[in-house]
């Protein structure tokens, strides 16, 4: 056999390298590795929480780590830049990547002044700021500057605001406004913001007070519901501010109902309504509910995220808790609710008008939890799959599933729709036998059926290492075959450092995870075509 025949820069396996740049992946394939502002975007849009099948989260945390480390130390503008970005847009499910980032870069000489700047852009709740003083003091200790900083976000707010922070957000990660303020030391000139730090760490009411904190201060005195229902309409009060036994009863729920429950609150207390009996399946609060849950500017103004949406669709429609704390028989309006919100949580997502094909890594390496949440990144590629088929009528969707054998890996019809139920669909997806993955599959298979495809979309964590080419030969192979500008769009589900796409390739996109706005940005990317 002649050995040069192995030997091509237009088919190579995917077990070796077809261009200098590229590394192998956790899986020993060879992919592209990411440029660090790139894997930053991906670690705070992902997070590191469960890792993935190949890497365990402590070792992609370190890695992130060090991602930050080098660009605080060569681009710190463009690296705190980054981190509020991330965070103001909403683009990640959870804040934590962006808080540890934002820490991590105050330690940094040259990114603290920017970082300690951008503190009250990132941590906008007293919960974000208690998680960024635990993870700060990972890396520093409590000097001038930072304590400046702290003293800057309090100051920086109105006494109803900063009430309103005190008695919602009291503690957390081990941190209380008491023992910052201790620690800040904030001046000011103003009557009501000093009583109210003087209420925050001596419990004393001076006469300029916020009449927040009366309400507050009542409702931990009350035992009764009949006294927490009138103190919550006579003050706003939130279920946070209220003592944990006012929350088992029903009259104080329907009043927090009738002040008006945040949406992000409201997702996540669906089950103790429904236990509690303010949702049934006929009368009740269920019709004001199930508006509010699918109210697309409500969603849009609470910046909640479409994984939680769907968290909180899959959670509640279980009947059970994740974590087996409770139980609860759901209400079929409110989990068809859900479902619309799902789709709400979306920006309006315009058609491209092109032929796409939708490829589904269904792997093992799929089944890690995103951002720590009870929730796979198979299950939530699904998901958006479902958003993309309900906006491109020329559009099919395909997992990569096990063929032959589980080391013959193939492509499989996805039996989703826009008409099927989220749920429907994510069970469908659950039952696909898994197999290796080949991300070149979608292109072969195409130019081997004669399929018009002007755009693939892949949903994968990168640990492809199947197959005896790479997707981005694939990719100009498939074009050459058809006559067709082909792009592909490389959907990034794990914060690891690997991508399949050709960053030197203008058809190909590179995109870390999902929000609101990435099914309208890959149809922008369509139609550059």
């Amino acid at each position: 056999m002649d050995a040069l025949r192995w030997i091509s820069s237009r088919r190579t396996p995917q077990s070796r390298p077809a261009d200098p740049r590229q590394v192998a992946n956790s899986a020993g394939g060879y992919t592209v590795e990411l440029d660090d502002l790139a894997r930053l975007r991906r670690f705070l849009t992902l997070g590191v929480d469960g890792g993935t099948y190949y890497a365990a989260e402590q070792a992609l945390a370190i890695e992130n780590a060090a991602v930050v480390a080098r660009l605080a130390d060569a681009d710190p503008a463009a690296l705190v830049a980054t981190i509020v970005d991330v965070s103001t847009r909403g683009a990640a499910p959870k804040q934590n990547p962006a808080l540890f980032a934002l820490a991590y870069a105050t330690s940094i000489p040259d990114a603290a002044p920017a970082a300690l700047e951008a503190l009250p852009l990132v941590a906008r709740t007293g919960t974000h700021l208690f998680q960024f003083a635990a993870y700060v003091e990972q890396f520093r200790g409590w000097g001038r500057g930072l304590r400046r900083a702290v003293s800057g976000w309090y100051t920086g707010k109105d006494a109803d605001q900063l009430a309103y922070q005190a008695v919602k957000y009291r503690q957390r990660e081990g941190w209380s406004h008491r023992d910052l303020l201790r620690l800040a030391h904030p001046e000011t000139v103003v009557p009501a913001q000093r009583d109210t730090f003087d209420w925050i760490v001596r419990g004393s009411v001076g006469a300029e007070v916020p009449r927040l904190i009366e309400g507050f201060s009542a409702a931990q005195q009350a035992s009764d519901a009949a006294t927490w229902a009138r103190l919550v309409a006579e003050y706003g009060l939130s279920w946070e501010m209220l003592p944990d036994a006012a929350l088992g009863e029903p009259a104080v729920w329907d009043a927090l109902l009738d002040v008006g429950v945040p949406q992000t609150a409201l997702l996540r207390q669906l089950p103790r309504l429904t236990r509690l009996g303010l949702m049934p399946d006929f009368g009740g609060r269920t019709a004001e509910v199930t508006a509010q849950l699918s109210d697309a500017d409500r969603l849009k103004r609470a910046r909640v995220h479409p994984v939680s949406v769907l968290v909180a669709q899959r959670t509640y429609a279980s009947g059970r808790s994740a974590r087996g704390a409770g139980e609860w028989t759901p209400t079929q309006a409110v989990v068809d609710a859900l479902d619309a919100a799902f789709y709400a949580a979306f920006e309006a997502v315009e058609r491209s008008g092109k032929r796409t094909l939708l490829a589904v890594d269904v792997s093992g390496s799929m089944g890690v939890p995103i951002s720590g949440m009870p929730i796979t990144a198979r299950e939530a590629t699904a998901a958006l799959a479902l958003v993309q088929l309900a906006t491109e009528p020329a559009a099919s969707a395909v997992g990569f599933s096990q063929g032959r054998s589980w080391s013959e890996p193939d492509l499989l019809p996805l039996a989703i729709s826009p008409r099927r139920r989220l749920d429907d669909a994510l069970r469908v997806v659950d039952a696909l036998p898994m197999g290796g993955t080949d991300c070149a599959l979608p292109m072969l298979h195409s130019a081997r059926a004669g399929l018009e495809v002007d755009t693939f979309v892949v949903y994968t964590d990168n640990e492809t290492w199947h197959g005896q080419v790479h997707p981005h030969q694939a990719l100009r192979a498939y074009r050459e075959k058809t006559g067709i500008p082909a792009r592909l769009v490389v959907v990034g589900m794990t914060a690891t450092r690997f991508s399949i796409a050709d960053p030197d390739d203008a058809g190909m996109l590179d995109v870390a995870g999902f929000d609101a706005a990435v099914p309208q940005l890959i149809t922008e990317f369509a139609r550059a075509s």
